[in-house]
């Protein structure tokens, strides 16, 4: 078949494509409004991991199903911006990790509001200036983001789902040789993440700690002898060139991030992932007996951190993520017991596993 024919067969599936979206649109339209009689959240986590899920299963290609789900991830993000208008905020300015992570999750259609700090992002969504909020939680490599953790204690907010991002590293300046460059803005964990190639490259350079990578690229694209550590899409975004690529010191670096909501938790799917936040009593053995119960009903935990109360010395708060719903009979079943041991438990959240 010619090229002008084959092209010609494309031009056609695009109509009955368009149909198809604009159709499906009008379906957006009416759950929108169903869903605002009985004041149910726009977003449902549950619901797009089903989607994607039975998306990617029936998928016969030869489209992959890593180009399916972007497709219906902006899909998507059209139909949900049709049922209400969407804010998220994340931490800025535009084009930081967060920013990239928000996009993932949300696509293109939604508006998005740059905060100045984690702190700011979880005040917009309590006083429902926001409807949702993206915060780092932790990296592969650098471990918890102890400022979303301290957040979390107090907040009402709800972890309703999670990204994870595979995150670069990038050495960004106005200038061509990195003899020229005397001090790199960029934030914490990303020194941390870029530690020894900073040390074997850049020995006795003045490292400078901003609120965000971004930032630290705007910053750098206004200073001679400057440089920042962050994405191609801020070297693009500040006209910055790329003086050293992939810098980071561990190969598959992730990070991991929350999205937070005023909201409802997720319904259960067929996997799932529960946040805790505990408090134990001040006794012998009180962490021996706070594990108990997951190990007595077969309940995996993937994470454990500890923070400081900042109410009483020497008291802290455990924060858990746990596999499985928190409606799950087992989990109930632990949650149950651990009340019984424990003098504070709060439910962050159940949400599906990123996949």
């Amino acid at each position: 078949m010619s090229l002008s024919r084959l092209r010609k067969k494309v031009d056609k599936l695009d109509v009955h494509i368009l149909e198809l979206l604009n159709e499906r649109a009008k379906l957006s339209l009416a759950i929108g409004k169903a869903k605002s009689k009985t004041r149910a959240s726009v977003y449902s986590p549950d619901r797009e991991k089903e989607i994607y899920h039975r998306l990617t299963s029936d998928n016969k290609g030869p489209l992959s199903n890593t180009s399916l789900k972007a497709i219906y991830r902006e899909i998507m993000s059209g139909s949900l911006n049709l049922e209400k208008p969407l804010k998220i905020t994340y931490l800025g300015p535009p084009f930081t990790f967060t920013h990239r992570a928000a996009l993932k999750k949300f696509g293109s259609s939604v508006e998005y509001v740059a905060c100045n700090s984690i702190t700011d992002i979880f005040v917009e969504v309590e006083r429902n200036r926001a409807d949702y909020g993206v915060v780092p939680i932790e990296n592969s490599i650098e471990g918890a983001v102890n400022h979303t953790l301290d957040m979390l204690v107090d907040s009402p907010l709800k972890v309703c789902s999670e990204i994870y991002l595979e995150v670069s590293h990038n050495l960004l300046s106005r200038e061509t040789d990195l003899k020229k460059i005397k001090r790199i803005y960029s934030i914490p964990q990303v020194f941390g993440q870029c530690r020894l190639w900073l040390e074997s490259n850049m020995p006795g350079v003045e490292l400078l700690e901003v609120s965000s990578t971004a930032r630290g690229a705007e910053i750098a694209s206004k200073e001679k002898r400057a440089a920042a550590i962050g994405s191609i899409m801020a070297a693009r975004r500040y006209g910055l060139k790329v003086l050293a690529k992939s810098i980071e010191d561990v190969a598959h670096n992730t990070t991991r991030f929350l999205v937070l909501g005023k909201k409802t938790m997720a319904k259960a799917t067929k996997g799932d992932k529960t946040s805790l936040m505990i408090s134990v009593k001040d006794k012998v053995g009180a962490l021996h007996d706070m594990l108990t119960p997951f190990k007595k009903n077969r309940i995996n935990l993937t994470k454990i951190e500890s923070r400081p109360s900042k109410k009483r010395p020497w008291e802290y708060y455990f924060f858990v993520d746990l596999e499985g719903h928190y409606e799950d009979k087992k989990v109930k079943r632990a949650l149950s017991a651990l009340r019984n041991e424990c003098s504070y438990l709060k439910i962050l959240g159940s949400y599906p596993k990123a996949s």
